[in-house]
């Protein structure tokens, strides 16, 4: 993530839930706020009811690298969270990036 810098505040992921927009397929759910710097700010949400740690960090590594290698589509200054949906656990690569692209249009976060 050359552009982006990881979101790990608590307050920050409670402002973008309460006040960001929101778009969700049955995979995913993205949300996303202006954050008023150049780069962009990335947090994935993964529930422990989706399965063990193991499984866990497969969704989040998977999602972390849709985001990677489709980085410079997405315009600078978001705060953006990738929240996980149960589906998300068994489905491929593509799926997630096809999902991840099409909520960022719609958002109108993509350049």
């Amino acid at each position: 993530m050359n552009y982006s810098v990881s979101l790990k505040s608590n307050h920050i992921f409670r402002r973008l839930y309460a006040k960001g927009k929101r778009a969700s397929s049955p995979r995913l759910v993205l949300y996303c706020r202006k954050n008023g710097s150049g780069g962009n700010r990335l947090g994935i949400t993964v529930s422990v009811k989706l399965g063990h740690a193991v499984c866990r960090n497969r969704i989040k590594r998977r999602l972390r690298e849709v985001y990677r290698t489709n980085e410079t589509r997405f315009a600078p200054g978001w705060d953006i969270i990738l929240m996980a949906r149960a589906p998300a656990v068994k489905a491929p690569y593509s799926v997630l990036e096809t999902d991840v692209l099409r909520l960022a249009e719609q958002l109108g976060i993509t350049r």
